[in-house]
C-alpha cells in the first residue's frame, strides 16, 4: 500500500509517518482491512491524521487524490498510470501494510490467447510491483 497525491511544492520529501498529521487523508472506509490495519499502524506509531474523506471505492480514492487534493492509501498498482504520467507520485510507501489480489482461472482446451500471454507475464510486470 502506497500514500500518493498530487506532486508538491515542498522543498523536502514527505517523511512517513511524521508528515501524516500535515496532510488531509483520502482512506478506505472504516470496514475495510486495509483501514483498520492503517489506524492500527498509525495508533501503535502515536499519529494522528486529519480524515478529508473515506471511500470505499479505489478508483474514487484515485480520482480524488488527482482532483482534490490530500493524500490517498492505495495500492500503487491502482493509480499505475497516474504515477507514471506524474499526474501523482508515491510519497511513502506503507510498511507491512498489503492488498492481496486474486485471480482465478480454470484449465481450459483453448486459452483465449490475452489470458495466455498476461499468465506468461512476470507478476512484477502484471501487478507493477517493485
Amino acid at each position: 500500500m502506497s500514500l500518493v497525491g498530487r506532486p508538491s511544492k515542498r522543498r523536502r520529501a514527505f517523511r512517513f509517518p511524521d508528515d501524516l498529521a500535515e496532510v488531509p487523508m483520502l482512506l478506505p472506509g472504516r470496514d475495510s482491512d486495509i483501514r483498520a490495519g492503517f489506524d492500527l499502524l498509525c495508533e501503535q506509531l502515536g499519529v494522528r491524521y486529519t480524515l478529508k474523506a473515506e471511500v470505499d471505492d479505489m478508483a474514487l480514492l484515485r480520482l480524488l487524490a488527482r482532483d482534490a487534493g490530500g493524500v490517498a492509501l492505495v495500492p500503487s498498482v491502482v493509480v499505475r498510470d497516474e504515477l507514471r504520467s506524474g499526474t501523482l507520485v508515491e510519497h511513502a510507501v506503507v510498511p507491512d501494510l498489503y492488498e492481496n489480489f486474486y485471480a482465478i482461472t480454470v484449465p481450459r482446451r483453448f486459452a483465449p490467447p490475452l489470458l495466455r500471454d498476461l499468465l506468461a507475464r512476470p507478476e512484477s510486470e502484471v501487478l507493477g510491483a517493485r
